[in-house]
């Protein structure tokens, strides 16, 4: 039995709704974002889990216009502001984009947090792939820029949450300005928001891509993966363990947390069933259209058992949407040769790039050993899908059986999200 145990979360994304039949059959207090939100989070927090996530987006993607009342796109900050109120221990992680949220808004917004919910906030920090045409006419600048800036921002996040230290409420003169001039912000401080005793805020980062990976390295408590299979996994997790080590810090202090898209049933027939049926909405033509938008790879008419070499990429250069899942369908691609047919069924393709494990509640429990015991993952972020059922499955079975095995808590042995990360 391994000594280290798993970090789990749970996106506060409903996966499992998918299709407006599934969206019609709610509670009638799914139809309040609120109160949807608040039964996620109190379930998540009765399995003990480190926290729930929400993340978020600066632009109304065409689809969710057609999405249900409880799945409107509130400000996630203010949204677990009403969550810290009714729950006592599970940790709270917001979404902010580096882009976009002046850092010094951002840290007063993260450490009131902090202060609303004693202790359990965390951040996650993007950089955003879209959304430029709602603040201001300028395009999205490249990716390497926009980690420039989201390094400089975490910077200055820290350094205002360290501005106004708790004993200033007690000792005159203990705040300081920071006084910051960099390529991107001027900043004078000090923030108006003094620290928690539990400490700063996790910070976590989101994208493995080059630039990705490094600024996790450097800055962030823990890593949303996007890690489709072990070997991805691994690498990806020792990569960030050598890069954190180049930076002067504990290979251990960056928590490597793939997302987890489960399918959850008593048998495996019914898993794998609910797993098509969660994509059936995907018509061949989407997928196919998917594969050119994520690798700029046009398959045309390419019949479905046609193998796609490495020779058929695009240069690595090409401008692509998202650098890191695009990334991950090549290294498929190069490794694999797959047909047609297995290309268009990958999750890069019809998700979004997660590991995906599907059957039954020991299949899983499995799948979850073997990469923590390879060494893959510190953890996971839960993408519950197919049904409803498959939430329950994961909370109510799961999370005990881990807890069995000796893979996760059983209580809570503290109560802010720094204890539940075992961050120092």
């Amino acid at each position: 039995m391994s000594r280290r145990q798993l970090h789990i979360g749970l996106s506060l994304t409903p996966t499992w709704m998918r299709g407006a039949a599934a969206w019609g059959s709610g509670a009638p207090e799914d139809r309040d974002p609120v109160a949807f939100h608040l039964r996620l989070a109190r379930a998540a927090e009765r399995a003990c889990l480190d926290f729930v996530f929400k993340p978020d987006t600066l632009a109304m993607p065409p689809a969710r216009a057609a999405m249900p009342r409880a799945l409107a796109g509130l400000d996630p900050t203010l949204l677990l502001a009403a969550l810290a109120r009714e729950t006592e221990a599970i940790g709270l992680v917001t979404t902010l984009s580096s882009s976009f949220v002046p850092p010094y808004l951002a840290a007063r917004q993260i450490q009131s947090l902090q202060w609303l919910s004693g202790g359990r906030a965390g951040v996650n920090i993007v950089t955003s792939i879209e959304g430029a045409e709602n603040f201001g006419a300028d395009p999205m600048p490249p990716p390497d820029l926009r980690y420039r800036k989201a390094a400089e921002f975490a910077q200055v996040l820290r350094a205002l949450w360290k501005s106004y230290p708790a004993q200033a409420l007690d000792e005159a003169g203990a705040c300081a300005p920071i006084d910051h001039r960099g390529e991107f912000f001027e900043v004078g401080g000090p923030l108006n928001v003094p620290t928690h005793e539990a400490g700063p805020p996790a910070l976590f980062q989101a994208g493995a891509s080059e630039t990705g990976r490094d600024f996790a390295a450097s800055v962030a408590d823990a890593t949303f993966a996007a890690t489709p299979d072990r070997e991805a996994g691994l690498a990806l997790r020792t990569d960030l363990r050598r890069r954190a080590a180049a930076h002067g810090r504990d290979p251990d202090s960056v928590r490597v947390l793939p997302g987890l898209y489960v399918f959850l049933a008593r048998t495996r027939e019914q898993a794998f069933a609910e797993h098509r049926r969660a994509h059936a909405h995907l018509s061949e033509d989407a997928r196919r259209a998917a594969v050119r938008t994520i690798l700029g790879l046009d398959l045309g008419a390419l019949p479905a058992e046609t193998r796609i070499g490495p020779e058929m990429l695009p240069p690595d250069d090409a401008p692509v949407r998202s650098r890191t899942h695009a990334d991950l369908l090549r290294r498929y691609i190069v490794v694999h040769r797959p047909r047609v047919d297995e290309l268009l069924a990958r999750s890069e393709v019809v998700g979004s790039a997660h590991w995906v494990s599907v059957g039954t509640v020991d299949d899983v429990l499995r799948d979850v050993f073997d990469w923590f015991e390879a060494g893959a993952l510190d953890g996971f972020i839960a993408l519950p899908g197919g049904s409803e059922g498959s939430l329950h499955l994961f909370l109510e079975e799961l999370i005990p059986a881990l807890a069995a095995a000796g893979l996760f808590r059983r209580t809570y042995d503290g109560t802010t999200l720094r204890q539940h990360l075992r961050l120092g």
